[in-house]
């Protein structure tokens, strides 16, 4: 039986057969027999990591230690409110902060804590402590961010709609008339992807 360890765009963890291009964590979310309680993070620093990282092979789930998180993609990463790990993926990271600078006019690169910080406010609801959405223009949205589209993920690429599913993005669609949509994506991460951030995406993505 799978682990819960799969993230979905809407940041739940499930237990799911699905594979992804990417991993990451947010801390040790589970307890000494690999199942997962109510916590959903012990950090602010919600990050996605490579999957190979020099042929070292690790526990998932080993005792007393973070929870490794898998992602179907970076745009699924991103939609969940995570970024780019600044040690495993130090170009990815440095190309993220630096978009961060861009679309806010900030003379230097941001740290990681003051990126974390600001993410967190704007990807969870204090008070239910679940995902917290926005609603936009879909004609505004950049390539990469994710949107609940017939009520359920979908990513925007090249003015389309692609439905998202752990079998992959489904065919291309330009929604007649859409304009409002419910966004996924937290704001701090559209600003990185309209400033020229290019999220890992799944080769069904790439395809369409």
């Amino acid at each position: 039986m799978p682990l819960q360890n799969r993230v979905l765009p809407t940041q739940e963890i499930v237990a799911d057969a699905g594979r992804g291009l990417l991993m990451g964590n947010r801390g040790t979310l589970h307890s000494p027999d690999r199942r997962l309680g109510t916590t959903r993070w012990r950090s602010k620093a919600w990050i996605c990591c490579v999957l190979d990282w020099k042929g070292v092979r690790r526990d998932p789930m080993p005792p007393g230690r973070w929870t490794a998180l898998f992602f179907f993609d970076e745009a699924v990463a991103l939609a969940a409110g995570h970024r780019p790990c600044h040690y495993c993926r130090r170009r990815d990271f440095l190309l993220y902060a630096g978009a961060w600078a861009t679309g806010r006019g900030l003379d230097e690169r941001p740290r990681a804590a003051a990126m974390d910080a600001q993410l967190h406010l704007e990807r969870v609801e204090p008070r239910t402590r679940r995902q917290r959405t926005t609603v936009q223009d879909l004609g505004e949205l950049p390539d990469g961010a994710m949107i609940r589209y017939d009520g359920r993920p979908a990513l925007v690429l090249g003015h389309h709609v692609l439905p998202w599913s752990w079998d992959g993005y489904g065919e291309a669609r330009r929604p007649p008339g859409l304009r409002e949509v419910e966004v996924l994506t937290p704001p701090a991460n559209l600003v990185v992807l309209k400033a020229g951030f290019a999220p890992l995406l799944h080769p069904t993505a790439v395809g369409n």
